[in-house]
């Protein structure tokens, strides 16, 4: 006891309580010229390549030396490993005392808001839910819409592709309008991506529970030549009818590719190509990830941005399947 009340235990939920998982890796940073997901210098070393990601996976924010994949883990980790500390307990005491939260002491104080109040805190995704949901049978117009992508009932079968009537978020019905076209994707039994093709930014795929790693067609790619590495579901389904060996990510974030995928995929073929969007942030986010890990990318053909098709699946719906594979038979990828 202390003045009257309980000391609060110094432990890693007590001084997140008071500061974010952010703020620690931001306060010891060298630099401030990173941003999450993003591929920096690393700290540990002088390199001409960036190799180092501050990583957030539903919330939790993470680090990873790709030069050196021993050096990884959460905030405290990093600062253990920045100053080659001994002890848990003393990374503990270093971020109570640099933030002046006054936790060890028990003489809390209010000092970190002075640090964490000069910066914003970044949007980062939320933390695992729970989403249920029932499905029902396709209407005529959802089959017509993914006809358009060249796709039938048994190909949105076999990807794991459902009409949604209802979804529930932590138990909770969330609002979906019933004129909105909506589809379930269906990752390891367990996880939902909710899809409006039509929904703005913010809505097109919310809610989604799958995990950040999670690949389409990942047991596709074994003893390829080459594997073809798309972003989406929808370029995957596309492309997989033209060239077998393909998968695809979450997104186009360095998060997506954790060491077990890169592995997998250096493992399982013989040349990667990533391919991305052919706008300006598509071509930006594959020079980045084929640089970290020796890839190669190919992305549409810029002459179509002008028709405002950047991805394989736009492109086989404006000028078919025969355009892409007329394509990469010129680029010898068939």
């Amino acid at each position: 006891m202390i003045g009257g009340k309980r000391k609060t235990k110094l432990t890693p939920e007590s001084i997140l309580d008071k500061i974010s998982e952010y703020d620690i890796f931001r306060f010891y940073m060298p630099t401030q010229d990173w941003k999450v997901n993003k591929v920096t210098y690393s700290p540990f070393r002088h390199e001409n390549n960036p190799s180092f990601v501050i990583g957030n996976k539903r919330g939790f924010i993470t680090f990873i030396d790709f030069a050196d994949t021993n050096k990884r883990g959460n905030c405290f980790d990093f600062v253990k490993a920045l100053y080659n500390l001994s002890t848990f307990d003393d990374v503990l005491k270093l971020v109570d005392k640099d933030f002046g939260l006054g936790i060890w002491t028990g003489k809390a104080t209010e000092e970190y808001k002075k640090i964490t109040s000069a910066y914003k805190q970044p949007e980062l995704e939320k933390r695992y839910s729970v989403i249920q949901v029932t499905t029902r049978k396709f209407t005529k117009s959802e089959l017509d819409y993914w006809n358009l992508y060249h796709q039938d009932i048994q190909d949105l079968r076999d990807n794991n592709v459902y009409a949604i009537k209802n979804v529930y978020l932590n138990k909770s019905k969330f609002p979906i309008k019933s004129t909105d076209l909506t589809f379930g994707y269906l990752y390891e039994g367990q996880y939902w991506k909710i899809y409006r093709p039509f929904g703005d930014k913010k809505s097109k795929w919310v809610p989604n529970n799958v995990p950040i790693t999670a690949m389409d067609g990942k047991k596709d790619v074994q003893n390829c030549r080459i594997a073809f590495i798309n972003k989406s579901k929808k370029d995957y389904m596309v492309m997989k009818k033209i060239y077998p060996c393909c998968c695809a990510v979450q997104n186009e974030g360095i998060a997506c590719f954790s060491e077990e995928n890169v592995e997998y995929l250096k493992t399982n073929s013989d040349v990667q190509i990533l391919s991305f969007d052919s706008d300006v942030t598509g071509v930006q986010n594959s020079q980045q990830i084929t640089k970290l890990f020796d890839f190669e990318y190919m992305n549409v053909p810029k002459i179509y941005l002008k028709e405002g098709i950047k991805d394989w699946a736009d492109l086989a719906k404006t000028y078919g399947l025969k355009t892409i594979e007329d394509y990469l038979t010129q680029k010898q990828l068939l």
